[in-house]
């Protein structure tokens, strides 16, 4: 599988580490959505598309977030949560959509995003820039 596109929505810097939402295209045929890169500590990186682990509510069934001390929906209080830790022993908030399955792909990937981050960063400071309007759009022309 080869990436044929990357699109990328640069975020207005804030005092959070959210620097890009991207898309990517395989093959011109499948496509994958809000990958992030973020600012860490060592440098720019790519994240992948995340959900929020949730669970259920004991008395309606409705969908909570892990840390809720409350229902949303019925307001019935919640037990405590479950504790998901991951293989550092972190607690985990968010699972991945999409992923990589070896090393090869991660790195494929993070090279392509990288490379069209810092070329859309470059667009950017050019006179009359047209930033994305939504990784999955097109600017609007004038």
């Amino acid at each position: 599988m080869e990436i044929t596109e990357v699109k990328v929505k640069l975020m207005p810097r804030r005092n959070d580490k959210l620097r890009a939402f991207c898309s990517i295209t395989f093959d011109n045929a499948f496509v994958v959505r809000d990958l992030k890169v973020i600012e860490g500590a060592k440098g720019v990186f790519v994240a992948m598309p995340s959900r929020k682990l949730v669970e259920r509510c004991v008395k309606c069934s409705a969908k909570n977030c892990i840390r809720a001390n409350f229902c949303n929906d019925c307001g019935t209080k919640l037990p405590p949560p479950r504790v998901f830790k991951d293989e550092t022993g972190r607690s985990r908030l968010y699972v991945d959509i999409a992923h990589p399955i070896n090393s090869t792909c991660r790195e494929d990937i993070e090279k392509k995003v990288l490379n069209a981050y810092q070329g859309e960063t470059e667009k950017a400071k050019q006179p009359g820039y047209k930033p994305v309007t939504d990784v999955g759009e097109e600017p609007e022309a004038d």
